[in-house]
């Protein structure tokens, strides 16, 4: 029941308040678990008819997270507060939406708030920030790094078990030539649509999202406002000065919506997540940097010696794969390398042996 999920939600915000040793986010707690008593108390209002069944204190479950935030922190609940939040909002929307009204710009509030109080969980500085700040923690091109090293691996991996299933049913070279290449086309194309669709929606998404902010801000300028005062406060600014920063920036309605979906939402405008082209084109090339991999021998031996050879080039492949993981995981370039080495290998047995059984089979 909503109004049992908002009853909730005050209890914890007042835990939180009460467990905060900052005065500016325990204030923040406060003001949230007033707004949601306000809700629930508008919604028994509604439901008053229902009789003496309606729930007047906090559930059994939010008792429970209570004791342990009390006990082991106040991060124990924030995960739980936040999902509270995003139902609760998501609840909202889609009231307002069959009912045909504006959207407030208060649905997403607190959602928001409790990620910036989340990234401000250690000293105004969130442990994912300063793990950001410390060199050791950097990593070599990031997330273009890591999609460098899966999108190689996976068309290495895939077409060395390809080819060697072929192999091992004894098709001929020229057989196991064109499977080699139409394996490493159909890989490619495949993650490259895949890469697309998934950055194009991402794309979609965060614009959505940006036009209901501009939605927002434009019905409801003043609790925007007050919402990014909030934020502010969250991250460790005092209130006066919170209040100031929020007033000033809504002076200039372009700029207080580039920094309102910055800090809530976490989207750069100018970026919207990247180009799916560049991310189809970067994935299509990568797969196939692996994927020609195992097919080079076979263009230029036939028999065993170009199924030797390409499991030699492959493992090769496979070691330097394993190997380029351990800038993002900081383990051993032996360690990692030969476990990249043992787990290409082993699938590449075991398709090995199947194709050879199927072709004693169909023989």
């Amino acid at each position: 029941m909503a109004v049992q999920t908002e009853i909730d939600a005050a209890f914890l915000y007042r835990t939180l308040a009460a467990l905060e040793p900052r005065p500016e986010i325990a204030g923040v707690y406060s003001q949230m678990a007033a707004i949601e008593d306000g809700h629930a108390q508008q919604q028994l209002k509604q439901l008053v008819s229902d009789g003496p069944s309606l729930p007047i204190g906090p559930s059994t479950r939010a008792k429970i997270l209570a004791w342990l935030a009390r006990r082991f922190g106040a991060q124990i609940i924030l995960s739980t507060l936040t999902e509270l939040e995003q139902s609760l909002a998501i609840g909202q929307r889609n009231a307002k939406s069959k009912l045909g009204m504006a959207l407030s710009g208060t649905e997403n509030t607190h959602a928001r708030i409790l990620n910036a109080v989340r990234q401000n969980t250690q000293g105004g500085m969130g442990g994912g920030m300063l793990a950001k700040m410390e060199g050791r923690h950097h990593s070599v091109g990031g997330n273009a790094l890591r999609a460098a090293v899966l999108g190689a691996n996976d068309g290495l991996v895939s077409n060395l078990s390809l080819v060697m299933g072929v192999a091992g049913a004894e098709v001929s070279g020229h057989g196991i030539l064109i499977t080699g290449f139409a394996g490493l086309l159909a890989g490619a194309i495949s993650m490259a649509l895949g890469e697309w669709l998934s950055v194009q929606s991402s794309r979609e998404l965060f614009e959505r999202q940006i036009a209901v902010e501009a939605d927002e801000l434009a019905t409801d300028p003043e609790h925007e406002a007050m919402e990014l005062s909030l934020i502010y406060q969250a991250k460790g600014v005092s209130k006066d000065e919170a209040d100031r920063l929020g007033a000033r920036l809504l002076e200039n309605r372009d700029m207080a919506l580039d920094t309102l979906v910055r800090e809530e939402l976490g989207i750069d405008p100018d970026e919207l997540g990247g180009s799916a082209w560049e991310a189809a084109l970067t994935s299509f090339f990568l797969f196939a940097v692996g994927a020609i991999l195992p097919v080079i021998p076979f263009l230029f031996m036939t028999g065993n010696h170009a199924v030797i050879a390409s499991v030699a080039l492959s493992s090769v492949g496979l070691f330097v794969i394993g190997a380029a993981i351990t800038l993002l995981t900081g383990r051993s370039v032996w360690f990692s390398g030969l476990r990249q080495l043992a787990f290409g290998l082993a699938a590449a047995a075991v398709t090995y042996t199947i194709g050879h059984w199927l072709g004693v089979a169909i023989s």
